[in-house]
């Protein structure tokens, strides 16, 4: 595959990180780890 940069990025190396990230979230949440919106976001 080749990809020229902005459509590498837009395309598929974003989706693959929220996707990683947001499926760290619910096994996270589905062990019982008490994790909310201000813990995602970064406010205290």
């Amino acid at each position: 595959m080749s990809f020229k940069g902005l459509t590498y990025l837009l395309g598929y190396a974003m989706p693959n990180f929220y996707f990683h990230l947001v499926t760290a979230y619910n096994i996270l949440r589905h062990n019982g780890v008490e994790i909310g919106k201000r813990d995602y976001i970064g406010t205290p």
